[in-house]
């Protein structure tokens, strides 16, 4: 199994992907400002160690988080240096002249630069777009503006004729056709819009064909004498026209409760007509995701109708929600299917750092907040683990953290070079990642669609065009250009 730390063994240079290892070549240390030595991998070996031993404890163990911050004092080499050498005591940050060299602290300073300079392959705004144009190392993309001037667009899917379904977070849904003209549809449940709450993710039925059932995923919203409660739900409906109706709850999330975040939401289905869906956190990390009393952090099987499939993994556990698949999850805003081999996907935010891709597998322990490869959002330390015993590590993971929305395999031959390889989308940095797949291992990445603001979802349609939506009103079809 590939463990992609970032893109640090997978760097991704002016939109083009390549695999390197950390060498010697890339790394300077000074004895001074203007004394230059190299920087050998025994000095970074060595850098690291310190870093670990003596800054670890109170940024994070993976440096590359600690990197992605406001520096008060600046971040040159020479900041760097006399922060380390001399510290700021009145900010709690001590000095360490006595502890190391000046040469060692220079190291220090080198080593922690690589994170710095590892964020800066997100620094593509001043990059121009040119005449809806967007080359890649495989296949050119322009975009079809399918859908404009609307809210969040949070989930697609498509109808067997074509037409595009899609939840606008406010709490509406949209029928588009072959000629562009949107269609309210009615009958959706009503939802809190607050925050990250809202109508989220759709789905079909696999036998929509016969049955027109699609699947809902909202912010369910309980009314009280203070602030509103709300919780992760799924509504079940039979789409007659442009309305909805037979409406059915067939899961919610209990109890509700008064964040109005991390309520996850995604919904795919297997080939055994399983659906899956996720439940995020909800902001109590310390409670929710480790304990199977609950159904927060965590992804989910039900069966199409709502009842829970006799081998789910925790039926027979005393106390357990018996839906719940995996646990230790902290917020995942992707679920997608690989038709390769069937096996489910999906992808989570993390904190500040450490978003992730795993393999959904039946009863496995993804480690939240026990292991992580982020920190807080204030710069505190959640846990200085990045493994346990007994806990799944990602199949790759991002620092810093892009973000990531919804996934797909692509899949069909409209984009040979792509077949087989996710997609997801970064909401943080606005564009769509590729990552480069053979059987179930990542093998390297790939930016596409730069510079488009919060990127929300992506998905295929029957005719094989990928569609992603973006938080600026817009949706928009994705067509190769010939080169």
């Amino acid at each position: 199994m590939v463990k992609t730390v970032g893109c640090i063994s997978a760097i991704v240079v002016a939109g083009c992907m390549w695999n390197m290892k950390w060498s010697a070549a890339l790394f300077t240390s000074n004895h001074s400002p203007n004394e230059k030595i190299i920087l050998t991998d025994t000095n970074f070996i060595r850098a690291k160690a310190n870093y670990i031993n003596y800054c670890g404890g109170c940024h994070g163990e993976k440096m590359d988080a600690f990197v992605d911050r406001k520096w008060k004092h600046g971040n040159s080499r020479e900041d760097l240096f006399k922060a380390i050498k001399y510290g700021y005591e009145n900010e709690g940050m001590p000095g360490y002249d006595t502890t190391f060299t000046d040469e060692e602290t220079y190291e220090l300073s080198d080593y922690i630069l690589t994170g710095i300079e590892n964020l800066k392959r997100y620094d593509f705004k001043s990059e121009p777009v040119k005449e809806n144009f967007f080359p890649s190392t495989d296949i050119d993309i322009r975009l079809d503006t399918i859908v404009k001037g609307i809210g969040i667009a949070w989930g697609m899917t498509f109808l067997p004729n074509g037409d595009l379904l899609f939840t606008e977070k406010s709490g509406k849904l949209y029928r588009v056709n072959e000629k562009k003209e949107m269609q309210l549809i009615k009958g959706v449940p009503e939802v809190l819009f607050a925050q990250q709450a809202g109508l989220m993710d759709i789905a079909l039925h696999p036998k929509f064909k016969k049955n027109n059932i699609i699947y809902i995923s909202y912010s369910a919203i309980k009314k009280t004498d203070s602030k509103p409660l709300s919780t992760t739900a799924i509504m079940q409906a039979v789409l007659k026209g442009n309305e909805l109706t037979e409406q059915k709850t067939i899961f919610e999330a209990l109890p509700y409760l008064s964040p109005s975040i991390h309520y996850g939401c995604r919904l795919e289905f297997d080939k055994q007509g399983y659906l899956y869906f996720t439940v995020g956190d909800r902001s109590n990390y310390k409670d929710h995701p480790q304990s199977l009393t609950n159904p927060f952090g965590k992804v989910h099987r039900i069966n199409a109708d709502g009842s829970i499939p006799a081998d789910n993994p925790f039926v027979n556990t005393p106390g357990a929600i018996p839906s719940i698949y995996t646990f230790g999850n902290r917020n995942p805003q992707g679920l997608a299917l690989q038709p390769t081999t069937g096996i489910m996907w999906e992808d989570e935010h993390g904190p500040r750092g450490g978003d992730e891709v795993n393999i959904v597998s039946k009863g496995k322990n993804y480690g939240w907040p026990l292991v992580s490869y982020g920190i807080d959002y204030n710069g505190t330390i959640i846990t200085n683990k990045t493994t346990m015993e007994g806990m799944e590590q990602p199949e790759i993971y991002w620092i810093p953290s892009i973000g990531p929305g919804g996934m797909t395999f692509v899949k069909g031959n409209r984009y040979k070079a792509w077949k087989g390889d996710l997609m997801a989308t970064s909401m943080r940095y606005g564009y769509l990642n590729r990552c480069k797949i053979e059987g179930t291992k990542i093998i390297g990445e790939e930016m596409l669609i730069k510079n488009m603001g919060r990127m929300r979802d992506v998905c295929q349609s029957p005719d094989g065009y990928l569609y992603i939506s973006v938080e600026k009103g817009y949706i928009f079809r994705l067509v190769p250009v010939k080169r």
